[in-house]
């Protein structure tokens, strides 16, 4: 018996000496983590606040940054942005491709310059496809496109095509300012539609968009435009740096007129030189595999230029077995 308690109590001195043994190896642990973790320095430097002008103006109209609700709803949208690196730096990447696109079909149509900011939020300057069905830069339902002169069918969708539903969206711009002389609501019935501002105004007795109590997403829509424009005007004030040489080019292209039905896209495309992919890159407002052109109809299909017209074939033809290639605006 005697034995026995003396063998138990050699069981419970080892496991007392064992988990004291562990208890410092995790203090010590605990203490190497903490000391790794950012100091409160750190953190603050990451996080700061923005400063910002007072001055902010959207088409030329004042933004009142004096009333406190609409300061606050600035600067969310201003941080949100500006701590999403990832997001705004594709964003200005991408707007040097497609703003050179856009800002002469604005000027043409006698629409701010900084309308081209909505299409920033509404697409991230992609041919996005909501769950609603709005498709393209503009964010076009299928029957508000048609309203304003876009084909679409089977064969061609032209809310894809750039160039065509930005004019399409400066028609919607024009005529919107024709009911509220005011570009800021025009922006805003771009997102609610121009009978919802209008039925807010006629409810709520006031006639500016930053007296309207709407609907969140509409109410944020002025502001996040504001964020944007704030941020590209000057990236590098906003801790956004991009290398030149690594902007987004403008795309190079000829273009080939259509006057006849193509009864399969890959085989012209072939013709031309390049791929099917590459042809529906550069046209993406071509649905299917061919076209039918009726009466008198013509479209102009695009067909890239070097660089843009290179081939993973062509590039294994050109390069051999060299792993890598410098591409530069022009040549590789």
């Amino acid at each position: 018996m005697e034995k026995k308690t003396k063998t138990l109590l050699i069981i419970l001195t080892t496991s007392v000496c064992l988990l004291a043994t562990l208890a410092v190896v995790l203090s010590i642990m605990a203490i190497n983590t903490a000391n790794h973790r950012p100091t409160l320095e750190q953190i603050c430097i990451q996080s700061h606040d923005i400063e910002f002008q007072d001055d902010i103006t959207f088409a030329g109209e004042r933004v009142p940054l004096e009333m406190f609700n609409i300061r606050e709803r600035y600067e969310r949208e201003l941080l949100s942005n500006c701590y999403f690196h990832s997001n705004t730096m594709l964003l200005l990447k991408r707007s040097k491709r497609w703003f050179p696109v856009i800002e002469p079909i604005l000027e043409k149509y006698q629409i701010p310059d900084d309308f081209k900011y909505l299409c920033v939020i509404e697409s991230t300057l992609t041919n996005a496809v909501s769950p609603s069905g709005a498709v393209g830069f503009w964010q076009f339902m299928e029957s508000t496109g048609k309203d304003f002169g876009l084909e679409i069918n089977k064969d061609v969708d032209m809310r894809y095509n750039v160039e065509l539903e930005t004019e399409a969206a400066c028609k919607y711009f024009q005529k919107a300012y024709k009911t509220f002389n005011n570009w800021t609501l025009v922006a805003a019935s771009f997102n609610a539609g121009t009978r919802r501002v209008q039925k807010f105004m006629k409810e709520q007795k006031v006639t500016s968009y930053y007296d309207l109590l709407m609907a969140d997403e509409t109410e944020r829509y002025v502001f996040r435009i504001l964020a944007i424009k704030t941020i590209f005007e000057n990236p590098e004030q906003h801790g956004i740096y991009i290398s030149k040489n690594l902007e987004y080019q403008p795309f190079k292209y000829k273009k080939v007129t259509i006057k006849e039905d193509i009864d399969n896209w890959a085989d012209f495309a072939k013709e031309h030189g390049i791929t099917y992919k590459l042809l529906k890159t550069f046209n993406p407002w071509l649905r299917s595999n061919k076209l039918r052109v009726k009466g008198n109809k013509t479209y102009e299909v695009k067909i890239p230029l070097k660089p843009f017209n290179i081939t993973a074939a062509y590039s294994k033809e050109a390069l051999g077995d060299i792993d890598f290639a410098e591409f530069e605006n022009d040549t590789i």
